[in-house]
């Protein structure tokens, strides 16, 4: 079977590609939402040093995609958080997250979504970060670029702030990463205007929608990062690890609108970054 990449894919094989995105995202939706804020949710935690929820509602939405691939693109790979790797066949493996902010699930907040990225032995080169629930849909790579809600849908472009001493942080910090995580999250934090926490992939979401400037995170898995690269780096921006190498992997990861933001901030973080592998 030929093997496929992102310069081999036509656009009819392009919008393709899309409409099964779309199917997947559905599809986690519809698996999605009956759970949400309902009295069907069963939840345990994956550690047990520190509460890492996973729940029945994670399950049901990543089953629901793996059915729709088998269907529809059997020949593709796949990488899941719940349900492991499918290798691939035809080059090309999607990357699921089913519902990524699960705490944030769990709690009945809305900043929670469903992560679905394209990759191939590059990386990301298309990506969706869907949030049911409110029905945004955020969409990057194979030439598009947009976000569609209840406001309709509209072109995504990062922000054009330059000045960090001016621009917005969001993370899930302090919950998430280790002591020396958070100290070089610190180093930004400190000169930043504003910063907000625990939005999880939603943050990603509003910087490329042009609404914050920056994203800092760690010990993310590949399936955490991979949408949001996507569809960020479609919208202008730039996401990269704590050294300005690639994060497709996950671990330490920092997302910027531009790459004047992200030269101000990786000298900061660099100090802080885990050891290359």
């Amino acid at each position: 079977m030929l093997e496929l990449d992102r310069n081999s894919i036509n656009s009819d094989e392009a919008r393709d590609l899309e409409r099964v995105g779309y199917a997947l995202a559905n599809a986690a939706g519809e698996a999605i939402l009956p759970y949400f804020r309902g009295s069907d949710l069963d939840t345990v935690s994956k550690e047990i040093e520190r509460y890492d929820p996973v729940t029945n509602a994670d399950r049901a939405a990543e089953r629901a995609m793996r059915n729709v691939l088998t269907t529809l693109r059997p020949q593709d790979g796949v990488l899941g958080e719940e349900f492991g790797t499918l290798a691939s066949e035809s080059g090309l493996t999607w990357v699921l997250d089913p519902i990524d902010g699960t705490r944030g699930f769990v709690s009945g907040t809305p900043t929670w979504g469903t992560l679905i990225a394209l990759s191939d032995e590059q990386g990301p080169f298309f990506g969706i970060i869907d949030q049911p629930y409110i029905k945004e849909r955020f969409v990057g790579g194979l030439g598009q670029a947009f976000a569609s809600g209840p406001l309709g849908q509209r072109a995504l472009n990062t922000a054009q702030n330059h000045s960090l001493s001016n621009a917005t942080l969001f993370t899930t910090f302090p919950e998430v990463g280790s002591r020396q995580d958070f100290l070089g999250f610190r180093a930004v934090a400190e000169k930043v205007k504003l910063v907000r926490y625990g939005m999880d992939c939603y943050a990603y979401a509003l910087l490329a929608a042009g609404q914050i400037d920056l994203v800092i995170e760690a010990g993310l898995s590949a399936y955490d990062i991979q949408a949001p690269i996507a569809v960020i780096e479609a919208a202008g921006g730039v996401v990269t690890d704590w050294r300005g190498e690639s994060a497709h992997h996950g671990g330490q990861c920092v997302a910027a609108a531009n790459d004047a933001l992200l030269n101000e901030v990786l000298p900061l973080l660099k100090p802080f970054s885990e050891p290359a592998k």
